[in-house]
């Protein structure tokens, strides 16, 4: 590998990103689906690509690209931003945290339980294959990487093909079922940001916007004649990456059993970065909507490399089992999208919940895509909440990694994912307890503002 194979990746991928915008300003078809550029790109590399007519030349670095690139959105998350107020923010922050462990320990342990109480009677299959439901469409093929080399070093080396063969299944469920999701709800009224398509404006369903409309990209707030100041904001966030990436590094080294997903990581170094940016007053000088630009463009980047590395042989490769646990997965996350989201999400219930399919089907990435989709501006604060709210998921998931294979293969099949659908139980029943959640009555499904003001519900 040189370093031509990086520029020739990003050329490639920008040529189909440009291919994407002008087939979003000029099909109408696309736009009625609200189809981003990245995923035009992404489903235009697949196709285009080595995992499809072998057309483009894409080297082998294209899978690891979305690695970095998720360290670059959430540790651009804290930079430059506004002091939080935790009075107001606590109970935002407070049940996206709900939320996002319910669909964690109901995603892994659904898939666990179903694959221990019918997959395993109607095929010959290992009690460990229902975990990987939750390590595709809940960890991406990261997790799935990790997973599966816990299940090799017991025996079952098949695990880490089919762990990638969930993840990708759980990308296209994610992009499919997401528009879909969104197209309906749009109709519905169920969008705070976006209405039905023939009341968007025009900019939104091209994607071009008028000169009229335009808004600055950011202020120049260094000297160009020391640093270019767009470069200044991207040093920032290299610094963040790389700090997260030796942290990794040695949190592996001195705990080789532990996984600390990196995107965690970043958004706590980013953290520590704007505490040492507001005590030395360089916050100033850090405009947020150029750090935000950056972010926007990891995201567009990591949507096209994602879909554009999905390998079609994995998914042909298996076949009836899989089906069968991915059927019961997208049900069991659209259960959780319609049910539960509207009643723990007090405002812009259906903004958090379309993101949390996304990451629940897909990747991070993918609801990011989705929210994008449905909160152009990000008027919402669902990425800070969850980024936030992130922090206390990564003791659970750990311990999920990390402990699941080895109770799932060695007879406590049917004891694990109890104790996952257990502990979702028991988080459901305090939060309702606490007053946490929109009751059943109050919860408005035509719309997706609840029938009483946001601080009354505080």
């Amino acid at each position: 590998m040189s370093v031509w194979d990086l520029a020739v990746d990003l050329g490639l991928i920008s040529m189909l990103l440009l291919v994407g915008v002008v087939l979003r300003a000029k099909v109408t078809g696309i736009q009625k689906v609200f189809i981003p550029a990245s995923i035009i790109a992404g489903l235009a590399g697949l196709t285009l690509g080595p995992n499809g007519f072998n057309l483009l030349p894409f080297s082998d670095l294209v899978s690891h690209y979305p690695t970095i690139l998720i360290a670059v959105i959430f540790g651009a998350i804290p930079i430059g931003a506004a002091k939080v107020n935790w009075q107001q923010t606590f109970g935002r922050i407070r049940n996206m945290w709900v939320y996002s462990m319910m669909l964690t320990l109901l995603m892994w342990g659904g898939g666990a339980m179903i694959t221990y109480l019918l997959l395993a009677r109607v095929w010959d299959i290992p009690t460990g294959f229902g975990l990987v439901l939750g390590a595709g469409f809940l960890g991406g093929h990261g997790t799935a990487a990790a997973v599966g080399e816990a299940f090799s070093g017991l025996g079952w080396e098949e695990a880490t093909a089919l762990g990638y063969t969930s993840a990708t299944i759980g990308l296209i469920c994610a992009i499919l079922g997401g528009l879909f999701l969104i197209k309906k709800s749009a109709r519905n009224n169920q969008t705070n940001f976006i209405s039905d398509f023939k009341d968007l404006p025009n900019e939104l369903r091209t994607g071009l916007v008028p000169q009229d409309n335009r808004k600055s990209f950011g202020d120049d707030t260094v000297s160009s004649n020391t640093v270019d100041p767009l470069f200044f904001h991207i040093a920032i966030i290299s610094l963040v990456v790389m700090g997260s990436y030796f942290l990794q590094s040695w949190i592996e080294s001195v705990f080789p059993s532990i996984s600390v997903p990196l995107l965690s990581l970043s958004f706590v170094v980013g953290l520590i970065v704007q505490f040492v940016l507001n005590a030395t007053k360089a916050n100033d000088y850090v405009d947020k909507r150029i750090i935000d630009r950056i972010s926007g463009t990891a995201t567009d980047l990591i949507v096209a490399f994602g879909i554009t590395s999905i390998n079609l042989a994995v998914v042909a490769a298996y076949a009836w089992p899989l089906i069968a646990l991915f059927i019961f997965g997208i049900i069991w996350a659209y259960c959780i999208f319609h049910f539960i989201a509207p009643r723990v999400f007090h405002q812009h219930w259906f903004e958090n919940g379309i993101f949390g399919w996304g990451w629940s089907t897909g990747t991070v990435a993918m609801g990011i895509a989705l929210l994008r989709i449905v909160d152009p501006k990000m008027k919402s604060s669902t990425l800070d909440d969850y980024a936030l709210s992130y922090v206390g998921m990564v003791p659970v998931e750990i311990l999920i990694i990390t402990f699941g294979p080895i109770m799932m293969m060695s007879g406590l099949g049917g004891v694990f994912p109890l104790i996952l659908l257990g502990g979702s139980v028991v988080i459901l029943l305090i939060a309702a307890k606490s007053g946490w959640l929109v009751s059943k009555e109050t919860v408005d499904y035509r719309n997706s503002k609840p029938v009483y003001s946001y601080e009354e519900a505080q």
